[in-house]
């Protein structure tokens, strides 16, 4: 009588060592390129440079640097609306950069589950 379920040859076992082994290694990697983004700044402009926001890559505001000429007490929504746009701009540079590393490190898996034999 055949055996039912179980792994034929004792394969599977092994294979979902190695698995186990390189997705360890895999988020090793990530942490180390999570760490060295972090550390890295990213800076957009508005306004033609009137307006400059420096972000960290932990998405922090480090920097915002003003251009006398933008400084205008009767229109302060406008110096608001720059600095939001430059804001945003340096958030959407962190973004891809993030996305830059973790597209390197799957290798276009297309997603956690793509080249995955499960």
């Amino acid at each position: 009588m055949a055996k039912r379920g179980g792994f034929p040859g004792g394969g599977m076992p092994g294979n979902m060592n190695n698995l186990m082994k390189q997705a360890q290694k895999m988020q090793r990697q990530m942490e180390e390129n999570q760490k060295e983004l972090e550390t890295k700044e990213f800076t957009a402009a508005a306004g033609g440079g009137a307006v400059e926001v420096t972000i960290s890559g932990k998405r922090e505001v480090v920097k915002v640097k003003l251009a006398e000429e933008v400084v205008d007490p009767e229109d302060i929504e406008m110096l608001e609306d720059l600095i939001v746009a430059a804001t945003n701009e340096a958030l959407r540079q962190v973004e891809e950069a993030n996305g830059a590393v973790m597209s390197k490190l799957t290798g276009g898996m297309g997603g956690m589950g793509g080249g995955f034999p499960f």
